[in-house]
């Protein structure tokens, strides 16, 4: 059974990741299509930008050398550098993500306004046992998931973001126990906003760690995402001598938590309050965003404000 205590060790998921944007799929109003760079203050069409992307086909070897992808014609891969221009530039978040990366479907132009990426990154939290995967009452996870949403909204609604409501699983949790992969989905909803949001989630168990990918898109594109997710499940694996058979209990570090923290979100005590409220962020990140040039709405004044008050304190 997963405990409060357990929970307490993981609230939110990929906190490894921080606060990601997508573009403004839900805008009222959206931006001009153009990509802004946030450093120098210049902008360039949108058409330019993406065609100034580096995008990858074929076999992937991801940084680290810790995993690879063997994407078919219907994927493509964009390295970390770019990855950081499509998350900062294109889609207003903060620098200084730490990805291995993004996955995009060939077809889908990542500016687009109903654009969907897989975010990359890594956890080595420890090799992650899987002796509760029989064991888990999901039903009652997930009631403490709601529970532990709902008692974040007041902390969110004073940060000035709107309260966020767990919805339910827009797809069960399941447990591939012969490939140790792991998927699920949920279906969020924020308050004054009627189109819900998706967050799909696979989790590849290694031998030092957890591989994390993360999709975000609108309820209403959930069978797209669903199949395409079905496919990056298949083409992700760990290299050789870093796949969750390589475990060697003499010397690798065994993780603090199991397979129902990992739904749950793995480490989000190690962050804090803060760390929390921007993992709730990120699976709600279509809702939150604005526009779609960086620099722009409520995420963009709650750190231009932290700036201007550490100018102050300075002066």
């Amino acid at each position: 059974m997963f405990t409060k205590s357990t929970l307490a060790l993981a609230l939110a998921a990929a906190l490894s990741t921080p606060l990601l944007l997508a573009p403004a799929a839900y805008a009222a109003d959206p931006a001009p299509a153009t990509a802004s760079a946030a450093e120098t203050g210049k902008s360039m069409p949108a058409e330019q930008f993406e065609a100034s992307l580096k995008f990858q086909h074929g076999k992937i070897t991801l940084p680290n050398n810790i995993a690879t992808l063997d994407l078919p014609p219907t994927f493509r891969y964009l390295p970390p550098e770019d990855t950081e221009r499509v998350l900062v530039d294109a889609w207003g978040n903060p620098p200084g993500a730490k990805t291995l990366g993004m996955l995009f479907p060939s077809d889908v132009n990542p500016l687009s306004p109903t654009s969907w990426g897989v975010i990359i990154t890594y956890n080595e939290d420890g090799h992650v046992k899987d002796d509760d995967a029989d064991s888990i009452k999901y039903d009652e996870l997930l009631k403490d998931m709601q529970e532990s949403t709902q008692a974040g909204n007041e902390e969110r609604k004073k940060l000035g973001y709107d309260a966020m409501t767990l919805v339910g699983w827009a797809e069960s949790p399941r447990y591939d126990k012969a490939r140790h992969k792991f998927y699920w989905a949920k279906e969020l909803a924020v308050e004054k906003d009627s189109r819900h949001s998706l967050n799909y989630n696979i989790r590849v168990l290694g031998r030092k760690g957890v591989l994390v990918l993360n999709a975000v898109a609108g309820m209403n594109q959930i069978s797209q995402v669903k199949t395409g997710m079905k496919d990056v499940v298949a083409f992700t694996d760990f290299t050789k001598g870093n796949g969750y058979s390589d475990f060697d209990g003499s010397t690798d570090k065994v993780a603090e938590y199991g397979l129902a923290a990992l739904v749950a979100g793995g480490v989000a005590a190690k962050l804090g309050f803060f760390g929390k409220l921007l993992a709730l962020l990120l699976v709600a990140k279509k809702l939150v965003l604005v526009g779609l040039v960086a620099i722009g709405g409520a995420v963009a004044k709650l750190f231009g404000r932290k700036k201007k008050d550490a100018d102050s304190t300075q002066a």
